[in-house]
Parts: structure tokens; sequence; C-alpha cells
């Protein structure tokens, strides 16, 4: 069915299983009138969840004004992907890996082919919402939720709208078309991953009930005085399900934590190294990149960009834009989500 109508309307067709056979997978379908596909590539994450993703680097087929100036080719690099349902809360690592993956490749392969200031657009299934840890790190990373942007929702507005019925009959939004222009400066990729791994940890106490104060017993010391080893560090990551289960954190992750958890590096974990770590937020550096306006000079050492504006986001059907899921709606367990982009010129430093 989606090949033979995708096809007769003009559709170039992209399908991706997951692995070990799992039956099921992506599709991304580019209209050929409208985008060249300059390169194609495919992830496999052979991980717990046999999950893959999708990576197409497109162009404009026609140069278009911007402007009222030049004849510009729009290039966008976008990313499909579907990750792994959280079962429950050990599984929080593999998506953290999942979504690591994902970014690792694209700095990969942005620096392979001398790409710059190039807007990114990921979209998918996310199978999470916009409190969770996935959510937290892409916006670290200076990705943006197109639908919240269009609609001026921020990151705490998390029930305004709805996407999904999950097979435990509840509904959330966890459907995302995610943009990152070149306006948006990001910190370095393992910095944010080590923060995301931090805020694991603390959710996990938070859902124990331990506060900030008796986290440090909770993790294995006598007292506030105390101080934890690294065998001690490990031991506690195996209480809070990062370590000692197959989808954990490996050795050299366990190492990578235990070195940014010793701010001082004397070789022990104390309470205060917890207490800085304990209140870190994950929270994206400001962008060195403008959108350019006619009346703005480019000055030395800027470069032009373009890059996206969000015009307009819709969800189908229009009760999910509210929060709701309407009984009738039998096409899927998805809501259908709908951006439109507008090219803009950019200057970055």
């Amino acid at each position: 069915m989606y090949h033979h109508q995708l096809s007769s309307s003009g559709y170039t067709i992209y399908q991706l299983a997951r692995t070990n056979s799992r039956g099921d997978g992506l599709l991304t379908a580019i209209h050929k009138d409208h985008f060249k596909v300059v390169n194609y590539r495919e992830l496999l994450f052979n991980d717990f969840g046999d999950r893959v993703a999708q990576l197409l680097h497109v162009k404009t087929v026609i140069p278009f004004p911007l402007n009222g100036k030049q004849d510009v080719q729009q290039e966008v690099i976008i990313v499909n992907t579907h990750l792994l349902f959280p079962h429950d809360s050990s599984l929080s690592i593999v998506r953290l890996h999942q979504v690591y993956k994902i970014l690792e490749y694209l700095e990969a392969y942005q620096k392979e082919n001398k790409l710059n200031h190039m807007p990114i657009i990921l979209c998918g299934d996310w199978n999470g919402s916009k409190r969770g840890h996935v959510y937290k790190f892409l916006r670290s990373q200076g990705f943006i939720s197109s639908y919240d942007d269009a609609h001026q929702y921020t990151d705490s507005d998390a029930h305004r709208w709805v996407s999904h019925r999950n097979h435990r009959g509840n509904i959330c939004g966890v459907d995302f078309i995610w943009l990152c222009n070149p306006s948006d400066s990001r910190k370095p990729l393992r910095t944010s991953w080590v923060e995301a791994v931090f805020s694991i940890i603390k959710y996990q106490l938070h859902k124990a009930s331990i506060a900030e104060d008796d986290a440090f017993t909770f993790l294995g010391a006598k007292n506030h005085s105390d101080s934890l080893t690294y065998s001690d560090f490990c031991l506690a990551l195996q209480k809070v399900n990062l370590t000692g289960i197959p989808h954990g954190l490996s050795f050299e992750e366990t190492k990578e934590l235990w070195v940014r958890a010793d701010l001082d590096g004397n070789g022990v974990f104390d309470y205060e190294e917890l207490k800085k770590i304990w209140n870190m937020t994950m929270v994206n550096q400001p962008g060195n990149c403008k959108e350019s306006v006619m009346e703005s000079k480019k000055e030395e050492g800027e470069d032009e960009a373009i890059g996206l504006k969000v015009n307009k986001a819709i969800l189908f059907p229009q009760e999910a834009e509210k929060g709701l899921w309407p009984e009738n709606y039998n096409i899927s367990d998805h809501a259908c989500l709908t951006v439109q982009f507008s090219p803009v010129k950019m200057l970055c430093s």
C-alpha cells in the first residue's frame, strides 16, 4: 500500500527494517520533484532493542530566491528513528545510548563531508515525553521541538498536547520533529551525555523518595564527612540500575563518570561533589548565530548560512492538540504530526 501510493505520488521511498528480524522498522519518503537525496545512510544500533535510524542528506531541486536577492539551494540533514519503549526505568540508559549514537554519527558525518552551518531535523516516535531524559538531552544539544515552537509552548508545558495512545492505554506526547539550526551553538556532546547520566541517577534517587541529604548515605557513605572510593562508586551505580545489567553502562563509561564525579581529582568522591552534581542542570549554551535581516551587515569572521524557521505545526486528529484522544480515531495509535518550515538566512560567527 505504501509503496504503491507514495511512488505514484512522486515520492522516493527509503525503508529500513529493525535488526534480528523484528518485523517492523522505518520508512522515509522524499518527494523527488522537491528534494534531491545527496546521501543516504543507515544506522544499526545492534543494541538491546534492535533499533535503527535513517540519515538522509537532502538538497532542494529548484533554487529559490532568499530575501529577494540570490537563488539558493537549501540543504538539510534528516534523521528518522523509533526509540525503545521505556518499559521500566532501567531502560533509560539504553534510550540515552540510542540518541547519543545518532548525535555522534551526525557529528562524524558532518566532519567527514566538511558540512558546516546546516539545519538538522530529527523525526519519529521517541517513546518519551517532555519530562524524560531524552527530551532534556536533545534540548541541551540545541534542538527545539517544532510543534512546541510553533505554539510557543515551554519545556514545562508537558500536557498541552498528546500524540500517542500506547499499549498500556495511556495517552502521551512522544512524536517529535526536532530542529537544530546553525544558530544554535551546542555544548560538547560528551558533556551533555555525562550530565544526562547524572540526571538519571538523581531521578532514580528521587523515585526512591531519597532526598539530597540522604543520597550520600544511600550511595554507600557513613555520613556527610565520609567519602566514596571508585569501588564504592561502582556499587552505587549498580544500586540505581545503571550497571550490573546487560544493557547498562560500559566499563569505559563508568570510569568516565568517575573522573567527572571526582571534581578535585583527589581519588575520592565526597559530599560537596555530590551536591554540585545534584544541582547540575542540562542547559544549552547561547547560540552564536543570528537571523540576518535586510539592514544587517556581514561582519569580519562571520559566515552566511541558511537555516529553517517553523511556520506552522498541526496534529491530527485535532483533539490531540488539546491533550485528548478521540475514541472514534482508529487509523493508528499515533496522531499525525505535520510541520511546515521556511528557509531563513543567518550570519554565523
